[in-house]
Order: structure tokens, then C-alpha cells, then sequence
């Protein structure tokens, strides 16, 4: 097991996710940590893992985040919403390296970003069942009212690059605007693949309610972590490579989409039966 205190800044950063919803996060490293190195590992052929058991979900976070501890990693990020509300305190307890899940940091987003403590919350259904980010928003302030609701369509519309347009819409305003009328003045967007629907759904709710992104406040508080323990990498120059567990045949126009930049070498590898 690699020990945090010998693990040099030059060191990649590790991301994982059940899918390629996560290079959205690793889209937000890339602007905010120009010199870091990612290493990123999405477990294709185990998608979604938000529809799986707590059980399972943990028992496929734990591999993931050792596949990424044993290429040197720095770091763990735990890109997968569905993970980080079930698998996160038992990575966190297996692990001698950082490791940091979406919830904490988007639920500080959200109250920073509230000013009459109504909030609403959007995820899949593991994400949203597990009120991970409910306790998350509660512990910094237990008088907040918090509306949640799972939007799973979400993730189809975003990998079939349907953004826009009559679909996007109808879906959006079903799932949405009923929140219009409940007061919120903020909304998280509990998953990874949102941020692709973010025109839409500002069309939808209007600009009096403000979006939260995840991916970017989960960027934001690594940048803050390797900071303090003194890990960031002022050298560069930065090197990337992305690990899949299946390669499927519109993974690099889909994982485009959601990078913002050709993708480059995927490398396919089998992980615990995957694959």
C-alpha cells in the first residue's frame, strides 16, 4: 500500500466513475490544475452503478479506487455520485492516500449559493435514495429545506448528445418545473452528466434559480487539498491517460462531449470480472 507522505507532487491524480460521466470532473482538473497529471477510470462495463445495491456499489468503488491506488495515484477522486454516497467512508478507511468524493463539496456550493434556505437537489436514484447529500447540506446548516429528486433520463440525454431540443425539454420541464413554484433559489446538479444539460435546464427554471455544479466544486476543494498537503504540481507538464473497463463503439465522440477535447489513447482493462 502506498503511503501519502511518499507519494511525490509529481504524482498523476486518480479519477474514477461507473461510466464516462466523470471526465466532466476531469474537465474542471484540466482548467483549474493545468500541471496535474490524471489518471482516469471508467468502469464501462459495469454501468450505471446507480441502479446496483449498496453492496454492490461498494464492492465495485473499492476496485476501482485500488486499480487507481496501484498506478501511484496522489490522490482519489471519486467522480461517480452514486459511489460517493454509498462507497466513500469505506474508501476512505481502506486508503492511506487523499481521497475525495462530489457530495461534500457540491453540498457547500449549494448553502454558500442559497439566500432564502430552500435548496433543491437532482441525481439517479442511488444518489438521491441515499440522501448522502441531504446529511452532507444538514450538517452545515440543519434549518435549510432541501427538495430531491431523481432525474435518471438525464444521463441518457447527455451521452446520446441530445442537449437540446424538443426531447431535452420535454423531459427537463417534467422533471423540473414543478420546482419553479416551490420557492428554491438553488439547484445542485447531483450527477455528473448534468452539467451537458445546463443550457436546458436554465431555459427551463429561469435565472432566479441558481445551478450548482459538482464537477467544479469538486475541482475547486482538490485544488484546496493538495495545496495544504503540499502536493500540487508546479512543474508539469501534464500527462493523461484513460483506462476503461469496456470500449464501446461512440466512446470517443460520447467521451468528447463530455471532456470538451479529443480524448487521445483509451487503454481497456479488465477489473474484478469486468470487462
Amino acid at each position: 500500500m502506498s503511503s501519502a507522505s511518499t507519494v511525490p507532487e509529481t504524482a498523476p491524480i486518480g479519477v474514477f466513475d461507473s461510466g464516462i460521466g466523470g471526465l466532466t470532473v476531469v474537465r474542471a482538473l484540466h482548467t483549474r490544475l493545468p500541471n496535474e497529471s490524471i489518471i482516469y477510470f471508467g468502469d464501462t462495463a459495469r454501468v450505471p452503478y446507480g441502479t446496483k445495491s449498496a453492496e454492490t456499489i461498494v464492492r465495485f468503488a473499492m476496485q476501482d479506487a485500488d486499480f487507481l491506488r496501484n498506478r501511484g495515484v496522489k490522490l482519489i477522486v471519486v467522480a461517480c455520485h452514486s459511489a460517493s454516497s454509498v462507497a466513500l467512508p469505506e474508501i476512505v478507511r481502506h486508503f492511506d492516500i487523499p481521497v475525495l468524493g462530489v457530495i461534500e463539496p457540491g453540498a457547500r456550493a449549494l448553502v454558500a449559493a442559497t439566500q432564502n434556505n430552500r435548496v433543491a437537489v437532482i441525481g439517479t436514484r442511488a444518489t438521491i435514495s441515499s440522501a448522502a447529500y441531504e446529511k452532507a447540506i444538514k450538517a452545515l446548516r440543519p434549518d435549510i429545506e432541501i427538495l430531491a429528486k431523481p432525474t435518471p433520463l438525464f444521463v441518457p440525454l447527455a451521452e446520446e448528445g441530445w442537449l437540446d431540443g424538443d426531447i431535452a425539454e420535454m423531459v427537463t420541464r417534467r422533471y423540473l418545473s414543478g420546482f419553479i413554484h416551490e420557492g428554491i433559489d438553488a439547484l445542485l446538479l447531483g450527477c455528473t452528466h448534468f452539467p451537458l444539460l445546463v443550457p436546458v435546464v436554465n431555459r427551463v427554471l429561469g435565472p432566479s434559480i441558481h445551478l450548482v455544479d459538482s464537477s467544479e466544486e469538486t475541482a475547486a476543494r482538490a485544488a484546496e487539498l493538495l495545496q495544504t498537503r503540499g502536493l500540487l504540481n508546479m512543474q508539469g507538464p501534464a500527462r493523461h491517460r484513460y483506462y476503461l473497463s469496456d470500449l464501446t463503439p461512440h466512446f470517443e465522440t460520447v467521451g468528447a462531449r463530455f471532456l470538451g477535447a479529443p480524448i487521445g489513447e483509451v487503454i481497456r482493462v479488465s477489473i474484478g470480472g469486468a470487462g
